[in-house]
Parts: C-alpha cells; structure tokens; sequence
C-alpha cells in the first residue's frame, strides 16, 4: 500500500513536471493551477502515505513538527505565490518557477506528512491536529478559489493564452483556475480533514467499549 502511494506520487509529479508544465502555454493561469493542485493534492498526499514510517517520517523525529504549524506555513506559500509580481515572475523566469513548484511540493509535504506520519504515541491528539489543519487548509483554499473565480478583472497578464489547446482570455482563464482551486484543492483537504476526524473518532469507541467492560 504505502509503496504503490509513493510510486503513485512520483509518477504523478513526473507527468505534471515532466510532460504538463514543459510543453503547456506557462501563461496560462489554469494551466498553473492544474499543476498547482496536481503538486499539493494529488501527488503530496501519496507520497506523504508512502513515507509515514519511514526514516524520512519528520514529524516521528520532530515533535514540534505540528499539523498547524504547516498548514500556516502552506497558507504563506500559497498566498504568496498567487501575488500578481511573483506570479508574472514565475511566467518569465524558467528558475522561479521551479521555485515555485518546489516550494509548493514542500509546504504540500510538509502539511500531509505532518498529519500522517509521526509515532503511534499521541496519534489520536495528531490527527485531530491534522483534521484542524487540513480544515483550515480547505478554508482558506476556497476563499482564495473564490476571489480568483470570482473576479471581475484579470490580475495575472492581459493576453489571450492557450489552455490544452483551447484559447482562453485573461479573465476566463483565471476565473477558470479559481474554479479549479475551488473543486480539487478545497475538496480534497476538506476530505481529508474529515477523514482524520472520523478515524479519531472510531478509534476512541473500543476504547470506550473496553473501560465500560
């Protein structure tokens, strides 16, 4: 299982660094935001689930390693990446934006792995730290989804660009992205979020079960 994740995951960030970003137009906001949300919630996810246990489990070495604390360092990541200077730096410059993806991967690491790694002394607390954190992750990727979507001008360029093949205007093409952000990357933490939340929960009931007996 964990194997097949990690594998998942690499050949997912492979086709979205690979194949995606080098021959797709880069001014194409939603083409940035397929591999945004290809990096942080599709392939993090799966290797985060390959590494628990491992050697490379940071949060089993660093307590302090916390779900909150990377989900506020996402937040920044995140926020910061999609200001219209950075954003028209990552379209020009081939080395920012290899910055970028990596610190997208990195924060997306950091965050999943943080909720699902570390020892098996204190899960349950872990993972109602990670609900929280992939919770709040969910929130403040909506929020952002929606100021993109819903924008009435374009903020990243004034060009028409070329989605897979298909000419989008500026406008259309960041509305489009943010729907994207909305879809993938809310539903995806707020999934996550709920399923840490339900796995606490059942774990507690034998417990419960037990003490009654």
């Amino acid at each position: 299982m964990k194997r097949a994740s990690l594998f998942a995951g690499v050949v997912l960030l492979g086709a979205l660094w690979g194949l995606l970003l080098p021959f797709a137009d880069r001014a194409s906001f939603t083409i940035h935001m397929i591999a945004h949300m290809g990096v942080v919630a599709g392939a993090a996810p799966l290797i985060a689930i390959g590494l628990s246990g491992t050697r490379i489990d940071l949060p089993a070495r660093w307590p302090w390693f916390s779900p909150i604390v990377a989900s506020i360092v996402e937040l920044v990541a995140v926020w910061l990446w999609h200001t219209p200077v950075l954003r028209a730096l990552s379209e020009s410059s081939p080395l920012v934006a290899a910055l970028e993806q990596a610190t997208f991967l990195a924060a997306g690491l950091a965050l999943w792995l943080s909720c699902l790694g570390g020892l098996e002394a204190g899960r349950d607390g872990r993972r109602m730290a990670g609900a929280a954190g992939l919770l709040f992750t969910s929130m403040h990727m909506t929020l952002l989804g929606a100021l993109l979507a819903l924008s009435p001008r374009a903020l990243y360029g004034d060009s028409e660009v070329s989605c897979l093949g298909v000419p989008l205007g500026p406008v259309v093409d960041q509305q489009a992205g943010g729907v994207i952000m909305l879809l993938v990357g809310a539903a995806v933490y707020l999934a996550g979020g709920v399923s840490l939340l339900a796995t606490t929960l059942n774990s507690g009931i034998p417990r419960a079960l037990r003490r009654r007996g």
